[in-house]
């Protein structure tokens, strides 16, 4: 199971696998991933070219939501602690001051999703192996995201224009091309203590 990380450690597990070929954009010069709120991204005309992913909501998991449910004993303490299982919704989007850039940009974020739809174990642990980690990555690297019962899956989420334009209102931004995608399942585990019945 994963623990209270796990959220972040998925954002950076997905912007690793964004930032794995955006030597391919090079013509659209250095391109960075990203993932802060929309807010905090510099626009204008002279925007830089980048990829942002924001994760801008999380539901309970259907599938998870009545698994078990949590159960004392006669005397109160707890027996058993089911994990919290949560989706994710992001949005990709693409930054750019140049003509065509924010098209090419997120067509090859949605290109690398589509490539993936569920991410590998391995590919999770590699995220943070042989590098210096600092203590908000090495924490990220312990949230144990790859150990987790579920793998993780990538599915893109149809959002209509209204819903779109909702969103970034909300976020008080300036509308760049976008892609929303379903996150499921993080499973982050309880740290109540529990004993065995």
């Amino acid at each position: 199971m994963s623990d209270s990380y796990a959220i972040a450690a998925v954002t950076a597990v997905l912007r690793r696998l964004l930032g794995s070929g955006v030597g391919i954009l090079s013509p659209f010069g250095s391109v960075p991933v990203t993932a802060l709120p929309l807010d905090h991204i510099s626009t204008g005309a002279n925007e830089p070219s980048q990829l942002n992913l924001f994760m801008y909501h999380a539901t309970p998991n259907q599938g998870w939501r009545n698994v078990a449910f949590p159960s004392t004993s006669s005397t109160g303490e707890s027996v058993t602690n089911p994990p919290l299982g949560l989706d994710l919704h992001y949005l990709l989007s693409a930054y750019g001051a140049e003509e065509m850039a924010t098209d090419a940009l997120l067509g090859y974020g949605m290109r690398v999703l589509h490539d993936m739809p569920t991410l590998p174990r391995s590919f999770i642990r590699d995220t943070w192996s042989g590098v210096m980690l600092t203590p908000v990555e090495q924490a990220l690297a312990d949230a144990g995201l790859a150990d987790q019962i579920e793998l993780i899956k990538i599915c893109p989420e149809t959002l209509n224009s209204e819903e779109i334009s909702k969103l970034w209102t909300a976020f008080q931004a300036k509308y760049r091309p976008t892609a929303a995608y379903h996150v499921s399942v993080v499973l982050i585990e309880s740290s109540k203590p529990a004993r065995s019945p």
